[in-house]
């Protein structure tokens, strides 16, 4: 095969093309099922529109909360929808590109603009009254205060 300009101006080589991405396989536990994943990704469903892009996000634990991140950049708090029930969490919005830039004028076209959806189903129950989401510098925080099922309380017994 012959050589290309650039492998004959640096003395590169070419290298093979990439492999196809393998199937992604279950977490296996000791008794050889397949692990039930920690969170569950409703997103993926095919309700979604499909001009609806997918907000990215990290979500952990820190002890009391159960902590939902993403990055919000360009949306406005007015276009941004945050829906929390005991079990799942939905974050709605929408990233609005303020000039015109014709299509031949583009070098790259990485960003996404337009609407965007995502819901999760939490690993355990919050108390959805308690939940509180803050946007500070582009990054949106949504704490989860977790339910405490094996947490008892005293009930006081009152007679007639």
């Amino acid at each position: 095969m012959a050589k290309s300009f650039f492998e004959r101006l640096t003395g590169s080589r070419s290298l093979p093309p990439p492999e196809p991405p393998r199937e992604r396989l279950a977490p296996v536990q000791k008794n050889g099922t397949a692990a039930k994943p920690k969170f569950e990704d409703s997103s993926a469903k095919p309700e979604a529109p499909e001009d609806e892009g997918e907000l990215m996000v990290d979500i952990f634990d820190d002890g009391d909360n159960i902590v939902i991140q993403a990055i919000v950049g360009g949306v406005r708090d007015e276009d941004l929808d945050v829906q929390v029930t005991d079990d799942a969490v939905t974050i709605k919005g929408s990233r609005e590109r303020h000039q015109e830039i014709e299509e031949r004028n583009f070098y790259y076209r990485e960003l996404y603009w337009g609407s965007f959806t995502r819901s999760i189903i939490l690993p355990q129950e919050i108390i959805s009254d308690e939940a509180d989401a803050t946007v500070k510098k582009g990054l949106l925080t949504v704490k989860l205060p977790k339910r405490d099922r094996n947490r008892s309380q005293k009930v006081r017994v009152k007679s007639d």
